[in-house]
């Protein structure tokens, strides 16, 4: 075959070598320069190079309009491209998930309305500019949700504590979003109520709408706090078969009929309230953790998949010893700026023997300004396994507990001295 990958993860995140073949296919990897120089320097493959500056469906067609070639696959393993995978494959007609099955797995109030219509549970919501026009008397009260239709890693996701503050807030220009407070995006955001109670994620693969592979997990913090300057991480959990097929009708409800999953609910008062899903492999460590306990590595198989191979019958089995494992991460960005000098309190846990994975940055490294969860980036990341889901989580809020960072104001530059 012939297969373009926009490619936007960083290689090692993915390992496309791992599902496809490069030596029996050709494979071009269309990507920015930052993104190409992660991939292997002897992976047979064309590496093309795009500005970055506008979306990669807009690149890659122009490119294809001076360069015309065909495709048999398009494929995006980011939640960020994969509506231009869609749109690149429908303007070229080349097989795959159509746009606007990609979309109701992208849009948050598309996926609610679709689960919802299936009979499952979702928070009560509206899309802002209706909301903005029953200025907050909404059918329901309390702790109020204003979060982007397609946004990720909670950025721009603000809780208020009633309905009319959200409405206020955004009406007066004061919710603390810059496109908001600059009077544009209204369509671009959604409102919803607030749901308590533990948040879990699950993930897995599926193929021809059945699901083949599901990991349960619930989370140590949230993905708000961590964007607000808290840890994170979550631990695997056991599942039941009821739950097992409350994921598959909501996958259904939403046409995430092939690939990885990544679906994240809340359980409220013993109910499972669906949030939000992507057809994609989660972030952080998910995969790894997902591999370490079942044996599937979900990007692999997921590209096999994509590719039209039948997987059923070819999955490995689970390791003979079972272990239940999470990831953890420590923010940093609400830190940039600022001269990092390390980490307090991880002693103990650091050469623990629950320890699977321990990447920690070094004193004076640079601090990211954007939120990230990945390992060499952020300030700490790993993985732990106990024999235990208790273990595991318990190992987790210990660490978030004993951990602190360490950091002092950022020396200041002095401009060069240039000679006149």
């Amino acid at each position: 075959m012939k297969i373009l990958i926009l490619h936007r993860v960083p290689y090692f995140k993915i390992e496309y070598h791992r599902g496809i073949s490069h030596d029996r296919h050709e494979v071009t990897y269309f990507g920015t320069d930052r993104a190409l120089a992660t991939l292997p320097p002897d992976l047979r493959c064309e590496r093309v190079s795009r500005p970055g500056e506008r979306p990669a469906f807009e690149e890659a067609r122009d490119w294809l309009a001076e360069r015309p070639r065909a495709f048999d696959r398009i494929i995006s393993a980011s939640e960020y491209e994969l509506l231009d995978a869609a749109r690149l494959r429908e303007h070229l007609g080349v097989p795959g998930a159509a746009l606007d099955q990609v979309a109701l797995a992208r849009d948050k109030v598309l996926m609610k309305r679709a689960v919802e219509e299936a009979g499952l549970r979702v928070p009560r919501f509206l899309p802002l500019p209706r909301f903005l026009e029953l200025d907050g008397r909404v059918p329901w009260s309390g702790r109020t949700v204003l979060k982007p239709h397609r946004g990720a890693s909670s950025e721009d996701v603000l809780v208020f504590d009633t309905p009319r503050q959200a409405a206020a807030a955004v009406t007066g220009r004061q919710a603390g979003v810059a496109r908001l407070d600059a009077g544009s995006g209204l369509e671009d955001f959604q409102v919803e109520e607030f749901v308590s109670g533990p948040i879990r994620h699950f993930d897995g693969l599926v193929q021809g709408g059945e699901v083949l592979v599901l990991s349960a997990s619930e989370y140590v913090g949230t993905c708000l706090e961590y964007a607000q300057g808290e840890p994170m991480g979550s631990f695997q959990i056991e599942f039941s078969e009821e739950t097992r097929a409350w994921v598959s009708r909501a996958l259904a409800a939403v046409r995430i009929e092939d690939g990885s999953f990544h679906l994240e609910a809340i359980v409220h008062e013993g109910e499972l309230v669906f949030l939000e899903v992507g057809n994609r492999v989660g972030g952080a460590d998910v995969v790894a953790c997902v591999e370490l306990a079942t044996g599937v590595h979900l990007p692999s198989y997921e590209l096999r998949v994509l590719l039209g191979e039948r997987i059923a019958g070819t999955l490995p089995a689970p390791p003979a010893d079972r272990r239940w494992y999470g990831w953890f991460v420590h923010p940093c960005h609400h830190l940039a700026g600022r001269q990092y000098l390390g980490l307090e309190g991880t002693l103990a846990f650091r050469a623990g023997p629950r320890v699977v994975a321990w990447h920690e940055l070094p004193s004076g490294a640079p601090l990211p300004d954007h939120i990230t969860y990945q390992a060499g980036e952020t300030v700490l990341a790993g993985i732990v396994a106990g024999d235990a889901p208790k273990e595991t989580r318990d190992w987790i809020a210990d660490l978030f507990d004993s951990l602190s960072v360490r950091t002092r104001p950022a020396a200041p530059t002095i401009p060069e001295q240039v000679s006149a």
